[in-house]
């Protein structure tokens, strides 16, 4: 388990979101979290007491925000919200993306911004740490007045109500037995509160967070997998040179090309078939040839996208929220979802494109009349044996699933309530949907994989470079066999996707060849 992670002495970092979320680490309230939240709860507290309506705290949400609740109700008023806006259907939400936005929402809660009591917090904080993940519902949020419906199942397992994900990681069950078994005290929410809790982008943000660190695990993965195309296919390495990529200055396009001059260092492929000094293959297809402008693109994008994550992570999200300078509750719109839900459309049409390129490499090196003397479909006995022909049919699927994935959701907009809500952002929907892609594209990359591995065993007795020889032998490691007559191939692909995910393949080449970029 990971080191404990302080919520509220400063900005949450990337890696305490993902050590929380998928690590298990606990969280701690810093001193500070809890004078800040003490100060901005007696703000609201005479806000509540007072004459004057204040939205949220006096009155009814959305469209219903022009009724004054008298003070006896205003408890009845927190429940109902919160029991109201948990309304999601569909499959269960992972848990990683559950503990993730609770975390981004306790993080909010600590800035005292927000009014509510410190035993809120306290209590989020210790649902995180007991390891209980509340059943949140695949659809239900638009993306603008917050994650509603996913943060209102949390808020309901707050409150001793709703459902928990059971010990089997797949079912939901009554959540009131489990916080009792773990001491957890639920809460009779007081004014102003149930709004906290529910409004905020956390759901999308987290989900970006995570999508982050996925890619850049899987931009390195590209890189080597285009490398290990490039050798096999006895294609040219001039075409990574510093000097071609510092005449266009994309940063990531010269990362990439680096990556690839790296991996393919000392091949004896290439090196078989150069006159004296330089490669007579000097016009290989674009799909090799343009690897670093299409991955340096993806990790372009993922900057991008970075610096409105950690923008967003450093914002305090709530409506109405309370400024703690001059003690005013004011009305805003911060928690629309647009910048967040852009650039996660925005990551899911970098992944498309990544994917594609990866599988025309793999198409090539099948193709008999374009793969430079290696057998059809790399079969062992081709017309007998079918090789990696349904293989590519695989990646193919996934590169068309996440053609239809790229499809902007933030380009959608249904109003809501009675029209108050008019424009939508539909952020947690291109979150989710940016999910998918990305594990899509690690399956393609894992297709790529298994067919360049093979295809430089082929070229034997000829050895790969020092890089790509350790991805080759990373996936043996992991289970993926080499050349042969035909076999049961789902499993061996399974484990090539499981490689990637564990991070083995990448950290052979680094072990082999230093840290890539």
């Amino acid at each position: 388990m990971s080191a404990t992670v302080v919520i509220g002495d400063g900005d949450l970092t990337f890696g305490e979101v993902v050590a929380v979320a998928r690590g298990g680490a606990r969280v701690e309230l810093s001193a500070t979290a809890l004078k800040a939240l003490a100060e901005g709860r007696a703000l609201v507290d005479r806000l509540a007491a007072a004459p004057t309506p204040a939205y949220g705290i006096s009155t009814g949400f959305g469209a219903l925000a022009t009724r004054h609740i008298d003070p006896e109700m205003r408890a009845q008023l927190q429940r109902s919200l919160i029991r109201s806006h948990a309304a999601g259907m569909g499959s269960l939400v992972e848990p990683e993306v559950i503990r993730a936005l609770t975390l981004m929402r306790l993080k909010t809660l600590a800035t005292g911004h927000t009014g509510v009591r410190p035993v809120v917090a306290e209590t989020m904080a210790a649902l995180l740490n007991s390891g209980i993940t509340p059943a949140v519902r695949e659809f239900g949020s638009l993306g603008c007045s917050g994650d509603l419906a996913p943060l209102s199942h949390v808020a309901l397992v707050l409150m001793g109500e709703g459902e928990v994900i059971g010990a089997d990681g797949v079912s939901a069950v009554e959540a009131g037995p489990v916080l009792a078994e773990s001491g957890i005290e639920p809460l009779e929410l007081a004014p102003k509160e149930g709004l906290a809790l529910i409004n905020g982008t956390d759901g999308m943000l987290g989900m970006l967070i995570l999508a982050l660190g996925d890619l850049s695990e899987l931009v390195k993965t590209a890189d080597i997998s285009a490398a290990m195309s490039v050798e096999a296919l006895l294609g040219t390495d001039k075409v990574f040179r510093p000097e071609l990529h510092a005449i266009r200055p994309h940063p990531g396009q010269a990362a990439s090309a680096a990556n690839l001059l790296k991996v393919l260092h000392g091949s004896a492929i290439m090196e078989s078939h150069r006159e004296p000094n330089e490669c007579t293959r000097v016009q290989d297809a674009y799909s090799l040839r343009c690897a670093p402008q299409v991955a340096g693109a993806t990790r372009d994008t993922m900057a991008h996208a970075a610096t409105v994550a950690e923008r967003e992570l450093a914002s305090i999200v709530d409506n109405p929220v309370v400024l703690l300078a001059d003690g005013r509750v004011e009305s805003n719109g911060n928690f629309h979802g647009a910048p967040v839900a852009m650039v996660l459309d925005f990551l899911a049409i970098a992944a498309a494109d990544l994917g594609s390129i990866a599988e025309r490499r793999t198409d090539r090196m099948l193709d008999v009349a374009r793969s430079h003397g290696l057998p059809a479909f790399l079969a062992d006995d081709p017309g007998v044996d079918s090789g990696l022909m349904i293989a590519q049919y695989t990646q193919a699927a996934l590169v068309s699933e996440n053609k239809r994935l790229a499809v902007p959701a933030s380009v959608d907009s249904i109003p809501s309530s009675a029209m108050q809500e008019d424009h939508v952002s539909m952020g947690w929907s291109a979150a989710r949907k940016l999910r998918t892609a990305v594990d899509n594209l690690r399956r393609i990359l894992a297709v790529e994989l298994v067919t360049a591995a093979r295809a430089l065993e082929l070229r034997a007795p000829l050895q790969p470079a020092a890089g790509t020889g350790a991805a080759v032998r990373a996936l043996r490691d992991a289970g993926v066999g080499g050349p042969g007559p035909d076999r049961y191939l789902s499993p061996e692909l399974r484990a090539a996707e499981d490689a990637l995910k564990s991070g083995a393949v990448v950290a052979a080449v680094e072990t082999a060849v230093g840290p890539l970029n």
